[in-house]
């Protein structure tokens, strides 16, 4: 029989997947007999029965009873007795963390009579209408949905009559007035009174928790966070611990290191007489922890003791929630706390150096994304800019963008390509599509551990929160500064993440340290950052299988992989060779009408394009470079057709003598144009089909090679032939270039051996990969072509027309342009490999397309056994990390 229901003291870290991550947390937490409120957790497996079913598992109701009846038994009080009510909080919980995603609802088991009866045990009749108000607040917004504007219109309307901005200036009859206007406003808007019955709330808030885990902000959030659909979230059954007692009481964040800097020291933010959403929501603005110890010294003092106890037992940075009631500390969840990039890779260092950690443990701890967020720019500091606010540094960058004040306008800009900065006065859930559509975004309240804060760290989005000197018009879409400057939608802001620095207008940008540190312009120990970026690469290079080399088409593109570790290039693209001034050439070549015209074509651009080869291979000297041959068609390198169609019609309508030039070229545009060039005369066919245009570029290699060997130098090349679809294609273009390189060695008495080799982007390519190796030297998957060609996209259409709706509805997690479909085209590069090296057991193989790059795919082709990938030189880093990392999750896989 299923167990759908555990006690704290029944689980432990360890079950995730069962107790989801705060369910397991707060276990282990009782199991280290640290104070935590009794409590129990209902299972995902009740939660994927529900959904699967649409009914709760029958046994379910019976267990929640054996274990609410223990903890009565426990408490010495029953849910919502009149005269000692217990009261719980029933919290969601997946496994992995979803901050503000799912739904929660305090106080189960206020009513009419059980307020009466939490008053007189409080000593606070304020306390308890104050609890009462935010039960139905929540409750009726969470589970019944209600939207929670008409709950904010009574209290803010309270407020106003009052004439008062803060909640504490509320009295006891105050609250009553508010309970019975929440009362009336969910009458009016569900058809139903707000139920009193503690079980019933109990059971309904269990039921909406479960449903919050296919809310439209929990899918995006997974969506976004790559966290599938499938796990279900846990439901903690708490009892209720009461920060906003009094002034003795309270509620507060925790983290055990900084999460924007990863700097050691007292963090988090505390707030008196308050619950744990306040803190979250932003709604009232909190003081640092530290403070804590002058408000309350001995609670303070055995909560930096659980940090410390916390910290050392999990390994990691801990993200804990607490309260005070009365002077009494409870622990009320922890977890491995989020945190920004750069904060990733400090932390991971401080804790092998404190010897809690290896340094395979550090690289698993950070990841290729985090590394490629701190390579971007950040503010000038030298340039001229106007600050009109300081807020909270809740997550570092710099971002410039348009302001916009809601979700929907974000989202609608930015997919017009512009940049947007979001302001609200406190971001919600519901604003999340606004939050990834955004550059940034800035809060007027809020600290680190708001909610913007919190998604914004996840993402890796600039955020500056508690700008409490900006006054925010959502309604009137418009921001007004302490010095009474207006800024309306539209008008340009920056914020940086770093400081909290708010900006009007736009601010300059600079290089990133750690780009700097790659280009060689500053040392590893010119900043701590970069420090740990130095060493946790180091160790990736140490431990890692697979070569990394860069996508580079000239010789300042070679020199800078090379600044960031390329070993050699994977592609080095020719079709820039025919473009600029060297068009003319290509256009005598298309008009040709003999051999011997074409020969002088190609004879002119010879020289030039030998040129080019020896600067590149001069960059990447003693190092491999993979020469693609032109791959694009020939109708690329000449005037567009509609243009010279039009020219010419004005010149004949205006009587203009037309050159027999642009006749000639107006019907070779008309002769070469194709309806799908990307599936037409491209790549090896226009190799096979125009004489002599192979043989140009490979002569240009081959004497570019002899000049650099004459010269004692070790250029390394190999030329790749695109669009091979057929054996038969590859051997015809491997005898000629054969005969070109045995000439050009004879005649210039130097060796230019080199290999030569296939692009597999061709399905049939794979799937006849054992008989192409028996003619290609080595093979790198062009997995930009093969992904089209794959899915039967057209890469330039399909990622505007339909590629955001497909990841609205979970057809892609991601777009398989930017992360390998590993179970289609993935099995392509699988079925190819292995072929191709059972014909030729010392095939090189490589891949060249943008996933060389992402970090996911680097993982699948170390899984597949690749020899390199080659990626954009700024993405070399994040390569040559993830394939570290995969090398240790190799032999991590290998152990167990």
């Amino acid at each position: 029989m299923t167990k759908y229901v555990y006690d704290f003291n029944e689980g432990n870290k360890d079950l995730k997947d069962l107790l989801g991550g705060k369910g397991a947390n707060l276990s282990e937490m009782t199991n280290l007999g640290l104070p935590v409120p009794p409590g129990f957790v209902i299972t995902t497996e009740a939660c994927n029965v529900y959904l699967r079913e649409g009914e709760q598992p029958q046994e379910l109701a019976d267990e929640v009873s054996q274990h609410l009846d223990a903890l009565e038994t426990e408490m010495g009080k029953r849910l919502g007795q009149p005269d000692d009510p217990l009261l719980v909080s029933v919290r969601s919980g997946a496994k992995f963390s979803m901050p503000g995603m799912m739904d929660t609802v305090l106080n189960i088991g206020l009513n009419d009579e059980s307020v009466g009866g939490l008053a007189k045990q409080a000593g606070n009749d304020r306390f308890a209408w104050d609890s009462y108000r935010r039960l139905i607040q929540m409750f009726g917004k969470t589970v019944m949905g209600v939207d929670g504007e008409h709950f904010d219109d009574v209290f803010d309307d309270a407020k106003k009559a009052k004439g008062t901005t803060n909640d504490l200036d509320l009295d006891e009859t105050d609250l009553q007035q508010i309970v019975e206007s929440y009362k009336d406003v969910v009458r009016k808007h569900t058809g139903r009174d707000f139920p009193t019955e503690p079980r019933e709330q109990l059971d309904l808030a269990v039921r909406a928790v479960f449903d919050s885990w296919n809310g439209d902000r929990a899918k995006l959030y997974r969506r976004q966070e790559r966290i599938p659909a499938d796990l279900g979230t846990a439901v903690n059954i708490c009892t209720m611990v009461f920060g906003n007692l009094g002034a003795d009481s309270g509620t507060g964040v925790a983290f055990t290191r900084d999460p924007g800097s990863g700097d050691q020291g007292v963090y988090g933010d505390y707030l008196q007489n308050a619950q744990g959403e306040d803190v979250v929501a932003g709604i009232r603005n909190t003081v640092p922890l530290a403070d804590l110890e002058g408000i309350d010294k001995p609670a303070y003092d055995e909560l930096m003791g659980i940090m410390s106890k916390l910290e050392s037992h999990y390994q990691d940075l801990c993200d804990i929630e607490f309260t005070i009631e009365r002077n009494k500390l409870w622990m009320l969840q922890t977890r491995v706390g989020k945190r920004t990039a750069g904060a990733a890779f400090k932390i991971a260092i401080q804790l092998v150096d404190e010897g809690l950690i290896d340094m395979d443990e550090a690289l698993n701890r950070v990841n290729g994304a985090q590394l490629a967020q701190r390579m971007f720019p950040k503010f000038d500091e030298d340039a001229d800019k106007k600050q009109i606010a300081k807020g909270v540094n809740a997550s570092p960058g710099a971002a410039v963008g348009k302001v916009v004040f809601d979700s929907v306008v974000a989202g609608e800009w930015a997919a017009r390509g512009e940049d947007v900065i979001l302001v609200r006065r406190e971001t919600n859930p519901d604003d999340l599509p606004g939050m990834i559509a955004a550059k940034g975004i800035l809060t007027s309240r809020g600290g680190k551990t708001s909610h913007a804060a919190v998604v914004a760290r996840g993402m890796g989005k600039t955020c500056v929160s508690g700008a409490d000197d900006l006054e925010v018009d959502v309604k009137g879409k418009k921001v007004t500064t302490k010095d009474g400057t207006t800024i309306s939608e539209g008008d340009v802001l920056s914020i940086d993440g770093t400081s909290g620095a708010v900006y009007l207008g736009e601010v300059p940008v600079t290089p990133s340290p750690v780009v700097r540190y790659f280009e060689g312009t500053i040392k590893a120990d010119a900043d701590p950052l970069v420090a740990a970026v130095d060493r946790l690469i180091t160790h990736a290079d140490s431990k890692r299988r697979l070569a990394v080399r860069a996508n580079a088409d000239t010789p300042e593109d070679a020199e800078r992989a090379r600044r960031f570790g390329a070993q050699g290039i994977g592609l080095c693209r020719t079709e820039h060779m025919f473009l600029g001034d060297r068009r003319k050439h290509v256009e005598r070549l298309i008009l040709a009408e003999g051999e011997e015209e074409q020969k002088k074509a190609l004879e002119a651009l010879l020289p030039l394009q030998r040129e080019d080869f020896i600067g590149i291979f001069t960059a990447m000297d003693g190092l491999p470079v993979t020469v693609r041959l032109i791959d694009p068609p020939l109708h690329e390198f000449l005037p567009d057709l509609t243009e010279l169609t039009s020219r010419i019609a004005v010149a004949e309508a205006t009587d203009e003598t037309v050159s027999d030039t642009d006749r000639k070229l107006l019907e070779a545009v008309r002769r070469l144009h194709e309806q799908n060039p990307m599936l037409g005369l491209r790549g090896v066919r226009l190799g096979l089909v125009i004489p002599g245009l192979f043989a140009l570029q490979v002569r240009a290699i081959a004497e570019a090679c002899a000049e650099l060997r004459k010269q004692g130098k070790d250029p390394k090349p190999e030329i790749m032939v695109p669009l091979v679809g057929a054996v038969q294609e590859l051997e015809v273009v491997k005898e000629e270039a054969e005969g070109i390189l045995a000439a050009v060695a004879e005649e210039s008495g130097q060796s230019v051996h080199t290999l030569i080799g296939t692009m597999i982007e061709v399905p049939r390519a794979a799937l006849t990969a054992g008989q192409i190796a028996e003619a290609a030297e080595f093979f790198s998957f062009g997995t930009n072509d093969l992904t089209q060609m794959g899915w039967g996209f057209s890469r330039d259409d399909v990622e505007g027309a339909f590629f955001s709706r497909y990841i609205d509805l979970g057809i892609f997690g991601v777009s398989p342009f930017e992360t390998l479909d590993a179970e289609g085209i993935g099995r392509l590069v699988q079925i190819a490999t292995e072929e191709g090296r059972q014909t030729r057991r010392d095939l090189k193989i490589g891949v060249c397309g943008e996933h060389g790059g992402d970090p996911e795919s680097v993982h699948f082709f170390h899984k597949v056994g690749l020899d390199y990938v080659s990626c954009s030189p700024f993405r070399v880093p994040v390569a040559r990390l993830e394939a570290g990392r995969a090398a240790i999750e190799t032999e991590g896989s290998d152990s167990r």
